[in-house]
C-alpha cells in the first residue's frame, strides 16, 4: 500500500457506520462540520479515511469494525485499485521479509491466520468485482476436480481467480499446478490464493506443497503448449470472438479441425487435449450451445470419432454463471492411453430433473455430486471402456450402471454421427419408465394430501405480546466468540475443510439463505463457502435461539456491508438479547417449531411441483386420463 492518505467513498463510510447510503447523504447535508470530500467525482465523491474515522467516533455513529473490515477499507482507497493494492500486500505477506515492512495485512494473518485473511480479501475483491470476472464456484470445481481424478501436472490455460487449480489442490496431490490468465491483475491475485493455500497444504508425498506457477498472457495465442499434464481443468471464456482465428489457422493444436470464429470454446477444447500426455483428462465448463451449433459440427464429429470426447454432462441451471443457463461439463481423453474402447460410446447426462434447485438453500450439491461421479466412475471403470452390458452393467460391483432412464446413458458414436451431431443430453436419453412414473405420481399424490393435513394442524399462531421485547442489552457475535461462548468458524482455504457437526448453526454471509441449526444428517460434511459456522457452547446458548434471533430482517440488514453488486454479511456484528440459558429456551422451542413448520411448507410445495408436471406428463403420454 502507498504512503498516500487512504479515501473512503460513501459506500465506504455507510460500512464503517452501519447504515445505509441515504443516510450518509442526509449526513452530509445537515451537519456542517461533516467532512468535505478530497476527491472523487461530483456523482461519488471519496473523502479522508481517518477524518470521516474521527467524525462517526465524535457523533457516536462509529460501528464495531472488525480489522478484516478496515484492512479492506484501505486496500479499496489505495489509488492503484484495490486489486494491485492486494497483490503487493498478499505478496509482501507470503515473502514475509522483515516484521517492520510486513503491514496491516501481516497482522490480520497474525490474529486469524494468513490463509483466511487472504481468503477473505480475495473473495471480497471478487465480490466487488463480479462484472468484471466470472469465478467458478466452489462446488462446481469440486466436482470438475473429482471427474479428472488425480494428477501429478495439473493445468488450467483460462485459471481467472484460481478456483479450478484450488479444487485440484484440494482433491489430490498434485506435483504441479500450473495456471495462465489474460488478465496481469488477476493471474497475480491467483496466484496468491494458490500459494496461500499450497503453503498449509501437505501436497505432493513426503509433505511438500505443490510448485505453483501462474503467469499473464494469452495461453491460445501462446501457441501449443510445451510440457503435457496430467489434467486439464478449465472455465473458458465464452462467446470470444476475438481469440485468434485469423494467425491461428494453421496452428498444429487444431487436429480436430479449424474451429469456426464463432466457436471459441471449441478451440479451448483442442488447447486442453493438446496440453494432455495421452490418455490424460481434461474436464471444461460449456455453454450449452457448444453441444448443438452447426458451424461446431465437424469438429464435434471429429471428437467423436477419435474417442477423445467422453461425456456431455447438463448441469441444472444455476450451477454456475451465467445462472439462467444450465452448463454442460465435456469430459474429454487424450487418445494414445492404455484403455482405449473397442466400440466408442459417449455418456450423456441430464441432471436437471432430479436435481432441480428447491428450497432456501439452491442446489443439493451432495446428491448432484454422487449422481454424476457413480455414474461417470460406472461408465470408466477398468475394463468397461465406456461400454456397459446389455442393461447398462456396473463397472463395479454395486455400482449404477451408466443407462438410467430419463437421466443417462451410454449412447454409441455411430449414433451421434448425423448431420447436426446435436450432443445435447436430452434428445438422447431414453424415456423414463412411465408405469414407474404412475407409480411414483400416485405416492406422490397420497404425500401431499398427508403432507397438508399436517401443515393445517401445525400452522403457528401469531399471538402478539402487549408490548415489544425491550431494547438490550444485547451482545454480539464477535463478543460471544471473544468470551468463549461460541466459535465462528470458517472454510480456511481448500487445503484446511471444516467439517461440520450437529447443533451447529449455519449463517450464509454471501446471497440467499437464512441461518439455520444443521442435524445429524449434516454432520460430517464440509463447510461450503460463502457459509460460516457458528459452533455454540451448550452450557451458554441454544443453537435454535441463536439461529432464530440471527434471521431477524433487522439484525442482518445492520450486519450487512453494501455494495453495487452484492451484500455481504459480517457475522461478528450480527446481536443477540443477552439472557441466561433457561430464559433462551422458550424462545428456543419457538424457532425450532417455526423452522419444521417450514421444512414442511417447502416439501409440500415440492411435492405439489411434481404431482402437476408428472399429471401434464401423463396426459400428455396417455398413462393418465382426462377423467
Amino acid at each position: 500500500m502507498t504512503d498516500s492518505a487512504p479515501e473512503v467513498t460513501a459506500a465506504g463510510i455507510a460500512r464503517l457506520a452501519g447504515v445505509g447510503r441515504a443516510a450518509v447523504s442526509n449526513w452530509r447535508r445537515r451537519h456542517p462540520d461533516f467532512p468535505q470530500p478530497v476527491g472523487g467525482t461530483e456523482t461519488s465523491p471519496a473523502f479522508d479515511l481517518a477524518e470521516v474515522e474521527d467524525w462517526l467516533r465524535a457523533h457516536g455513529k462509529l460501528a464495531e469494525v472488525p480489522p478484516r473490515e478496515r484492512l479492506w477499507q484501505r486496500l479499496e482507497a489505495d489509488p492503484r485499485g484495490a486489486g494491485e493494492a492486494l497483490a503487493d500486500a498478499g505478496e509482501r505477506l507470503l515473502r514475509a521479509r522483515k516484521p517492520a515492512e510486513r503491514g496491516p495485512l501481516a497482522e490480520l494473518a497474525d490474529e486469524i491466520g494468513t490463509g483466511e485473511a487472504l481468503d477473505f480479501l480475495l473473495d471480497r475483491y471478487f465480490e466487488t468485482n463480479t462484472r468484471q470476472y466470472t469465478p467458478t464456484p466452489p462446488d462446481a470445481a469440486a466436482l470438475m476436480a473429482a471427474l479428472a481424478g488425480p494428477g501429478e501436472a495439473v493445468v488450467d490455460p483460462a485459471c481467472g481467480t484460481g478456483a479450478l487449480l484450488a479444487a485440484a489442490a484440494h482433491h489430490s496431490a498434485p506435483r504441479t499446478l500450473t495456471g495462465v490468465e489474460l488478465d496481469p491483475v488477476l493471474a497475480r491475485l491467483a496466484a496468491l490464493r494458490l500459494a496461500a493455500g499450497a503453503s498449509g497444504a501437505a501436497g505432493a508425498p513426503g509433505g511438500r506443497p505443490p510448485v505453483v506457477t501462474v503467469r499473464a498472457g494469452d495461453a491460445l495465442r501462446a501457441g501449443p503448449p510445451e510440457d503435457e499434464a496430467d489434467v486439464v481443468l478449465c472455465h473458458p471464456p465464452f462467446n470470444e470472438r476475438n481469440w485468434g482465428h485469423e494467425e491461428l489457422a494453421y496452428d498444429p493444436r487444431w487436429e480436430y479441425g479449424l474451429p469456426a470464429r464463432t466457436e471459441s470454446e471449441l478451440a479451448w477444447v483442442q488447447h486442453a487435449l493438446a496440453a494432455l500426455r495421452p490418455g490424460g483428462t481434461a474436464v471444461l465448463l460449456m455453454p450449452p450451445a457448444a453441444a448443438s451449433r452447426r458451424t461446431g459440427r465437424r469438429v464435434r464429429a471429429a471428437l467423436l470419432r477419435r474417442g477423445a470426447l467422453r461425456a456431455v454432462i447438463a448441469l441444472p441451471a444455476g450451477a454456475a454463471p451465467p445462472h439462467s443457463l444450465a452448463l454442460h461439463l465435456w469430459v474429454l481423453r487424450r487418445p494414445g492411453g492404455p484403455a482405449e474402447a473397442p466400440e466408442p460410446r459417449l455418456l450423456v447426462m441430464d441432471c436437471a430433473a432430479p436435481h432441480r434447485p428447491a428450497g432456501r438453500d439452491g442446489l443439493d450439491w451432495p446428491a448432484l455430486r454422487a449422481t454424476v461421479l457413480q455414474t461417470w466412475h460406472a461408465f470408466d471403470a477398468p475394463g468397461q471402456a465406456g461400454v456397459p452390458g446389455e442393461s447398462g452393467t456396473p463397472g463395479e460391483a454395486g455400482a449404477p450402471g451408466p443407462d438410467r432412464p430419463g437421466v443417462s446413458a451410454a449412447v454409441p458414436v455411430i449414433d451421434l454421427l448425423d448431420d447436426e451431431v446435436d450432443l445435447a443430453p436430452a434428445r438422447h436419453l431414453p424415456p423414463a419408465d412411465t408405469r414407474a412414473g404412475a407409480a411414483a405420481l400416485a405416492d406422490t399424490h397420497r404425500e401431499l394430501l398427508d403432507r397438508l393435513r399436517l401443515l393445517t394442524e401445525s400452522v403457528p399462531h401469531a399471538a402478539r405480546s402487549a408490548r415489544p421485547r425491550p431494547p438490550g442489552p444485547d451482545v454480539t457475535v464477535g463478543e460471544l466468540a471473544r468470551s468463549g461462548a461460541l466459535r465462528v468458524l470458517t472454510s480456511g482455504g481448500e487445503s484446511t475443510p471444516v467439517a461440520v457437526c450437529e447443533g451447529d448453526v449455519l449463517v450464509p454471509v454471501l446471497g440467499p439463505g437464512v441461518p439455520r441449526v444443521l442435524t445429524a444428517a449434516d454432520a460430517g460434511t464440509e463447510l461450503a463457502r460463502p457459509h460460516c459456522l457458528l459452533r455454540v457452547d451448550p452450557d451458554h446458548l441454544d443453537p435454535w435461539f441463536v439461529a432464530g434471533f440471527l434471521r431477524a430482517t433487522g439484525n442482518a440488514r445492520q450486519a450487512s456491508s453494501y455494495t453495487s453488486s452484492a451484500a455481504r454479511l459480517d457475522v461478528r456484528r450480527l446481536r443477540l438479547p443477552r439472557l441466561a440459558l433457561a430464559d433462551q429456551r422458550p424462545h428456543a422451542e419457538r424457532f425450532r417449531a417455526l423452522a419444521e413448520f417450514e421444512d414442511s411448507l417447502a416439501r409440500a410445495a415440492e411435492l405439489g411441483r411434481l404431482l402437476v408436471q408428472g399429471l401434464h406428463d401423463g396426459l400428455a403420454e396417455g398413462t393418465v386420463t382426462p377423467d
